[in-house]
C-alpha cells in the first residue's frame, strides 16, 4: 500500500546518527545522503527518507502521526529502543512491553526521534 515514508529534519547529521543506530538494530544498513540532502534507508521492501522541508521552513513532527517499524522479536524491539535513547531519541509512553491489541498481543516500544517524530517498534506476539 505504501511506497515510502518521509519525515522532516532540521539536522540531517543528527538524524543519520539516530536512524543508523535504530534501524541497524532492525537489520538495516546505514542511510545514504543523496544529492538533494535527503537521508535514504531501504530495508525489507520499505523506504524511509529523512529530509529538510522543501519549503525552507523548520521541520515539525506530525501531531497524531506515528511511524511503525517491524521488529522480528521483543529483543529486537528492545535493541531498537535502547539504540534510539542512546542516540538522541526520547522514550515516550509506557516502557517497552506487551500490550493487548485488537488483533492480539503486541510487543511495542515507542520513541521520539531528535526532531520529535513519533516512532514505534512493533512485534506481533503469538496468539495464546
Amino acid at each position: 500500500m505504501f511506497t515510502h515514508m518521509m519525515v522532516g529534519s532540521n539536522d540531517i547529521a543528527r538524524s543519520k546518527m539516530f536512524y543508523d543506530a535504530t534501524l541497524e538494530a532492525l537489520g538495516a544498513k546505514p542511510g545514504v545522503v543523496d544529492a538533494k540532502g535527503r537521508l535514504i534507508y531501504r530495508h525489507a521492501g520499505g523506504l524511509l527518507m529523512v529530509s529538510p522541508p522543501i519549503d525552507g521552513k523548520p521541520a515539525t513532527h506530525a501531531n497524531g502521526g506515528t511511524i511503525g517499524f517491524a521488529a522480528g522479536s521483543p529483543a529486537q524491539a528492545e535493541a531498537w529502543h535502547k539504540a534510539g535513547v542512546a542516540n538522541g531519541g526520547t522514550a515516550i509512553e509506557d516502557p517497552p512491553g506487551v500490550r493487548q491489541g485488537g488483533a492480539g498481543p503486541l510487543y511495542l516500544a515507542y520513541l521520539r526521534d531528535p526532531d520529535g517524530n513519533k516512532l514505534c517498534a512493533l512485534h506481533r506476539m503469538p496468539a495464546a
